[in-house]
């Protein structure tokens, strides 16, 4: 499914290879560097599996927040109207029959409580009502959505130039809220949340700001930042998966790790046929599994496999062996 935001940094172009180098066998998936919740959303769901959206980004979780739980008062913010299909009517419709609280009705509601009841019944029923009230700012979120769509590569720093028609996303909100409804949204410090889901049967997808592009994103990421994260990672019990720009910083850094190198056209040059250098590292060795989604490195060609999406290549193994399986 595709995102309802474009993004910096977006994963849409190594979802393949993602996929393909992912264990296949885990009870809890948590996204650390959320972002477009492009790998998120991405995943078929699995019964019985935890999923976790997290970025530091406090707009950013904010707005995706609204996307799952406020998703009508949220495209009414957003103007999408008039209705020009039965479809949009219906589900309109379906929305208001819910009878849930706005802001402004919220407020209003409160307020008569207060005044005509006396306690400790304004206060059972203020409670009761603060309850029902969905969470998420969806005014900030449909500023911040607006920010985003009209921004520079969905960078939310620059003007792209071009108009931009909200109204033809009216469909991917409503999508992606429905894929979002058992997904535990959290807004926490990458290392904090890290520890607090940490399990043997975890599958953590870090995606964190490329090295030397940390000023691209929307919050700051130090440079100390990537330290911090490897070594917190290098202590995980669960199965880890990060994505980083191709630099000797980063594979000396991990270099208790497996790296898998690949190449994609690289959008942001203004010269033809020029590539991006990518890596992907795990803590476990993908060679060993055999999926379900039929996948495998030829037993003749270990260090590199070509596949229909693209070509990658393992360009480090760690001195000692990872026994991390699936089993």
């Amino acid at each position: 499914m595709k995102s309802f935001i474009p993004w910096v940094g977006g994963k849409s172009k190594l979802l393949w290879l993602i996929h393909k180098l992912s264990p296949s066998r885990y009870s809890r998936f948590i996204d650390v560097f959320g972002g477009s919740g492009t790998v998120t959303l991405s995943r078929p769901i699995q019964q019985g599996c935890m999923e976790v959206y997290n970025d530091f980004n406090g707009d950013l979780t904010n707005l995706f927040c609204c996307v799952k739980n406020r998703t009508m008062a949220l495209l009414l913010e957003l103007g999408f109207l008039p209705l020009n299909t039965r479809d949009d009517f219906n589900v309109l419709y379906k929305f208001f029959s819910r009878e849930e609280f706005t802001d402004d009705y919220l407020d209003e509601e409160m307020e008569l409580t207060q005044r005509y009841l006396e306690p400790p019944d304004a206060k059972t029923i203020r409670r009761m009502m603060l309850e029902r009230a969905p969470r998420g700012d969806v005014r900030r979120a449909a500023d911040y959505f607006k920010l985003i769509r009209y921004s520079f590569s969905g960078g939310a720093k620059s003007f792209a130039g071009k108009s931009c028609d909200i109204r033809r996303f009216f469909h991917l909100v409503w999508e992606c809220s429905r894929r979002l409804a058992e997904v535990v949204i959290e807004n926490k410090d990458c290392v904090d949340l890290i520890r607090q889901y940490d399990r043997e049967d975890a599958f953590f997808y870090c995606d964190p700001p490329y090295y030397d592009a940390e000023d691209c994103y929307a919050v700051g990421f130090p440079k100390e930042g990537h330290q911090r994260l490897h070594d917190a990672l290098l202590e995980c019990q669960g199965f880890v998966m990060v994505s980083y720009n191709y630099c000797p910083f980063i594979v000396d850094l991990y270099k208790e790790f497996y790296i898998f190198y690949t190449t994609r056209p690289n959008s942001m040059s203004q010269k033809a046929g020029s590539e991006y250098e990518e890596i992907v590292i795990t803590n476990y060795d993908p060679r060993l599994y055999n999926s379900a989604r039929h996948w495998q490195l030829s037993i003749f060609n270990l260090s590199a496999a070509e596949e229909d999406d693209g070509r990658y290549t393992l360009i480090h193994e760690p001195k000692t062996k990872s026994d991390k399986t699936e089993e």
